[in-house]
């Protein structure tokens, strides 16, 4: 995702010489060309994410279009009070980019995971929140920022799913995908873990339980509708996110449905669970520990299923 992120905006910033590119001192390897291109359009403000944050604002106030750039929850929770006071009150047109959303990198443990990092920033006002969950979403949501206006964070995950694009199919900030038909259970998902979730839908189809697999790109503004037709056309709704389930994807979902007066037949949020991911690992082993993977979500769908069957019987 990072790849596709890093080449929408090399493409794009010819076009565009308002665009500033502050990293927090990594990412050489792969900003390598932008920077030998576009140098003007480039800084390196070191490891020092709360100066990163700030300096974003004033750039963006005097009328650039600022992207910042770290790892994990350093673009975030490290200078949160320099979102909150200096970017969102502002209204400035800071996009906040994250590569190693979730447990990507989890060989280094959790102080390098991102896995509060919705839930705050979706609290945050006038602040968009997308997080894509394959290549073509990561591409297309990086090209939308350059021409948005306003506080944006764009969460990247270093897995993604296969692509699930559509000929022709164009993305809309804002509104979910269905990237599989079904009617028995509906599986949310945000981010790469979306991979998982199909890989539990193709397994589930082959003991005839057929899935709504939605692929939820944009957490703050949500899609109620989609969101509503799942509720009220299939059993029930599992969120699946790799982020704690206190006000992630899973939280929003709740909040919206229950706002909007609608109850799915039942709800389960799949996430951390009041823990930090603090096991050490590869992101798919953190995904099996954590139950996350696609068979923990094979035997939650068939667990709901099975005791919904029960109650009706």
């Amino acid at each position: 995702m990072r790849d596709a992120f890093i080449g929408i905006l090399t493409e794009l910033a010819p076009q565009h010489p308002e665009i500033l590119f502050l990293s927090g001192d990594l990412g050489f390897g792969v900003l390598n060309e932008y920077i030998a291109k576009f140098p003007r359009q480039f800084l390196n403000v070191g490891v020092a994410e709360q100066n990163m944050s700030g300096l974003a604002a004033g750039l963006a106030m005097e009328g650039h279009t600022v992207f910042t750039y770290s790892i994990g929850n350093f673009p975030t929770l490290r200078c949160l009070e320099q979102i909150r006071n200096d970017i969102c009150y502002h209204d400035a047109n800071v996009k906040i980019v994250c590569v190693g959303g979730g447990m990507s990198y989890g060989a280094v443990g959790f102080s390098h995971h991102a896995t509060e990092d919705l839930a705050i920033l979706r609290s945050l006002p006038g602040m968009l929140v997308l997080s894509p969950c394959d290549l073509w979403e990561a591409a297309e949501a990086s090209r939308y920022l350059i021409s948005h206006r306003g506080p944006a964070y764009l969460r990247l995950d270093k897995s993604t799913a296969p692509v699930t694009v559509r000929q022709d199919e164009i993305f809309r900030p804002g509104s979910i995908r269905t990237v599989r038909e079904g009617s028995d259970v509906t599986l949310a998902a945000t981010g790469g873990i979306l991979g998982e979730a199909l890989l539990a839908a193709d397994s589930l189809a082959e003991q005839g339980i057929h899935c709504r697999v939605l692929s939820v790109h944009t957490i703050k503004p949500l899609d109620t509708d989609t969101l509503a037709a799942a509720a009220s056309e299939t059993g029930g709704i599992i969120s699946i996110e790799e982020h704690a389930v206190d006000g992630g994807l899973g939280g929003a979902i709740a909040e919206s449905l229950m706002e909007a007066g609608i109850f799915p037949g039942f709800f389960v949020r799949m996430g951390l669970r009041n823990t930090f991911s603090s096991v050490i690992g590869s992101q798919k082993y953190l995904r099996k520990v954590y139950s996350l993977d696609a068979a923990s979500i094979t035997r939650t769908v068939t667990t709901k299923l099975g005791v919904v069957a029960e109650a009706l019987s």
